[in-house]
């Protein structure tokens, strides 16, 4: 149960991240190489968090 836990925290501190990112780039005040980087790391996150909420709560077909 505790490796379900550690997964759990690690999906909100992936979501944490992937919400500032966020953040930072509606701000608008960024110049293009750091939006473009900023952007590369959201879509790798989003990817993550994907991959670790499949792992945590899969899709049971009863």
């Amino acid at each position: 149960m505790d490796e379900d836990l550690v997964q759990i925290k690690e999906l909100e501190t992936l979501r944490a991240q992937h919400r500032d990112l966020d953040h930072q780039i509606n701000e608008g005040n960024l110049d293009e190489f750091t939006l473009r980087r900023f952007k590369q790391t959201k879509l790798a996150l989003r990817d993550k968090i994907t991959m670790l909420e499949r792992f945590v709560y899969p899709d049971i077909i009863a």
